[in-house]
């Protein structure tokens, strides 16, 4: 079942975390298990499987960077094993910061990186801001649109994520 109609909500990048967890603690009380102890086994099942599903539909969509990828899966624009098209002039960016990396002689020149790093994912976090911000006004083409946007975005993120691993193990040689 989709975690937005499991608890009720339309499809939104901006979610009221307040009304998320009520409604998460709502039907905790009713899913327990413990409550369901002397029901068949299935019902006892069924009522473990709903409990499951309110579990993980609270930690997806009460984590932004899981809820986008969530949103971008329900619209097949995630998938595992899938090799993104990033841009030519994104990827020769991120291969110049990763051949510098490897040039790295001192924590100067790995402070500069990781400054320069960080604020491309600055950039990225204010331009996912800017498209998800109006996301449930838009009409379906418009959203269409727009997913396949936070798409490049999603997918730039987790490229991003990659080179700030590499930051972080360089970082340990100074």
């Amino acid at each position: 079942m989709n975690y937005f109609e499991f608890y009720d909500l339309a499809e939104t990048f901006a979610i009221n975390d307040a009304f998320l967890k009520k409604k998460f603690y709502e039907l905790s009380k009713i899913y327990h298990p413990d409550f369901y102890a002397n029901e068949n086994e299935a019902k006892q099942a069924e009522i473990l499987e709903l409990s499951t599903l309110n579990n993980k539909a609270y930690q997806t969509l009460s984590n932004p960077a899981k809820r986008l990828e969530y949103v971008l899966k329900l619209h097949d624009l995630v998938s595992e094993g899938a090799k993104p098209q990033l841009p030519a002039d994104f990827l020769m960016e991120m291969m110049d910061i990763n051949e510098r990396l490897m040039e790295v002689n001192d924590a100067g020149e790995l402070g500069a990186i990781t400054g320069e790093v960080l604020a491309i994912e600055g950039d990225m976090n204010e331009k996912l801001e800017q498209l998800t911000a109006d996301y449930e006004q838009l009409d379906d083409t418009a959203k269409e649109s727009r997913l396949n946007e936070l798409a490049d975005i999603y997918f730039r993120q987790k490229y991003l994520l990659r080179i700030k691993e590499s930051l972080n193990t360089f970082a340990t040689r100074f």
